[in-house]
């Protein structure tokens, strides 16, 4: 099998060390923000001459976290409750014959750091902090935009938001500039499609800290923040 050689330009730095929480598709969160911090050999300003006049970026990356050594042709997808499956080319599955992801992105902000060149800050990633990035192209809504689309099964899938309630004083554990992406995380429903145990624990890991909480129907209870 013919291989090709691909470098890590860069890598992102999120408040989501895990998968478990992380937004099922970009741009769901916007509340959701990250930095862009390039590899030492691509910490070239002239690199990004021109980017800050963008909105919206693409970008290539790696899914870091489930890179497998063989691939099937069909897969499970969770948003159909984990017993249905799909070919793999149907889905945006993780579980891929080369695990890439593509991600649109809002571009906030080209930093231009003293230490580690040109960052960008960005809103609205669905990555793993410290997922590789490949590459990152600009958005362009006249090429890219395609309001006629049609999403195939997953039309219809992705309304559901639930009802977050969070003591303050559990709240108030989260760092301020921190807790609306947090809340914003809870309300998109963080658990695979398929568990509804209304007594269940779960723990979602988010920056320094692990939030523990529970789902009854369409509502959602944090019960603790460590």
């Amino acid at each position: 099998m013919e291989t090709y050689e691909i470098k890590v330009i860069a890598r992102i730095h999120t408040e989501l060390p895990e998968k478990f929480g992380v937004p099922r598709q970009s741009g769901l969160v916007p509340e959701l923000r990250g930095r862009i911090v390039f590899e030492p050999e691509f910490r070239n300003a002239d690199a990004v001459r021109g980017l800050e006049g963008y909105s919206h970026l693409w970008l290539i990356w790696q899914f870091s976290k489930a890179v497998r050594a063989t691939w099937s042709p069909t897969v499970r997808p969770p948003r159909l409750g984990g017993n249905q499956r799909m070919g793999v080319f149907a889905t945006r599955s993780p579980f891929r014959p080369n695990a890439i992801g593509l991600s649109s992105v809002a571009l906030e902000r080209v930093e231009l750091d003293p230490r580690q060149g040109p960052v960008l800050h960005v809103r609205g990633a669905d990555l793993v902090d410290g997922t590789p990035i490949f590459d990152i192209k600009p958005y362009l809504a006249y090429a890219d935009s395609h309001p006629d689309a049609v999403g195939g099964f997953t039309d219809g899938l992705e309304g559901r938001m639930l009802q977050v309630t969070c003591p303050q004083e559990l709240l108030e554990k989260i760092p301020t500039e921190s807790r609306a992406a947090l809340l914003a995380v809870l309300r998109s429903d963080p658990r695979p499609r398929y568990q509804e145990d209304a007594q269940r624990i779960y723990g979602l890991a988010f920056g320094a800290h692990n939030v523990k909480f529970r789902v009854a129907g369409e509502h959602l209870l944090v019960t603790d923040v460590e």
